[in-house]
């Protein structure tokens, strides 16, 4: 196909749009979504980001994305570099999701006893429905609504962490959870805030919520963790943006704490930072010698 057909047919795909997205516009965000959140879109995502993206030409009264990516580039505030990555973050969460890793944790904590407190990083907290998981089994394991546990949940999307932060949800998103844990941990709404639950105000106060660029050089917190939680977000990164993460976060672990990963992630690459111990579970590898 020659150059001319090519840019042809890229138009006519614009065209059957409200706005111009051209391949290059594509690669373009690609590139930044890339260096500014080390996110890798596939050649697969072309509609979603023009579905995402599309919802700031719309609040810019821009007409083509060409437009939008060099205002982005040129002087573009924090706000709207906040607003361009918080578009092209995926946040698929749930109560428990995985819950095997929960189970793990609680035979984890249940061993560690009462007289010694517990830190937990959340990296990836997303609407709040994990990190308030990992609160709602410390409790059951120490029978309290006050456990010995520190939970830190972060989020490189700051919209998502405000609706983390408030812990209100649809009652359809707890509807999965027994009735037990439904009457100890959530509260129902009335009136206005009809078919809505909220969190108790127990379960927000063992969480800190945090924004956090998994790619910053540093990280602010300090360990050591007895547990860290990265799970479904790796899967974003390519392999030397992962075993960058990894090199940040494993010395942050304590020399016992608990990995948990993804259900579709490994990284039988990075067995030098981190050793698998089963079903999707690591530990910090030992250093040589």
């Amino acid at each position: 196909m020659s150059r001319a057909a090519a840019v042809t047919d890229e138009q006519i795909v614009a065209d059957d749009r409200d706005f111009t997205f051209t391949a290059r516009d594509f690669d373009r965000v690609r590139q930044l979504i890339h260096g500014r959140a080390g996110i890798a879109l596939s050649e697969t995502k072309r509609d979603m980001v023009y579905s995402r993206l599309g919802r700031r030409l719309r609040a810019l009264n821009l007409v083509s994305f060409k437009d939008y990516l060099d205002q982005l580039e040129a002087r573009g505030s924090d706000e709207e570099w906040q607003a361009f990555t918080n578009a092209l973050t995926t946040n698929l969460t749930s109560f428990f999701r995985e819950a095997h890793h929960f189970e793990i944790l609680r035979e984890f904590l249940a061993g560690k006893g009462r007289h010694t407190p517990a830190k937990i990083w959340c990296s990836a907290a997303s609407t709040g429905e994990e990190p308030y998981s990992l609160a709602i089994t410390a409790c059951e394991v120490y029978d309290s609504l006050t456990p010995p546990v520190k939970i830190l949940a972060t989020d490189i999307d700051t919209n998502v962490l405000e609706t983390a932060a408030a812990g209100i949800y649809p009652e359809e998103r707890v509807e999965k959870l027994d009735e037990a844990r439904k009457r100890r941990y959530f509260r129902r709404g009335s009136g206005i805030n009809a078919g809505k639950v909220r969190v108790i105000d127990e379960l927000r106060e063992l969480i800190t919520f945090r924004p956090l660029n998994l790619l910053d050089a540093r990280y602010p917190m300090k360990g050591p963790f007895d547990a860290l939680f990265c799970r479904n977000v790796m899967i974003y990164f390519d392999k030397p943006t992962q075993r960058d993460i990894l090199l940040k976060m494993a010395p942050l672990l304590s020399p016992d704490g608990l990995f948990f990963a993804g259900h579709s992630e490994s990284f039988f690459h990075a067995t030098d930072i981190v050793t698998s111990i089963g079903r999707t579970v690591y530990r910090r590898t030992p250093p040589r010698g």
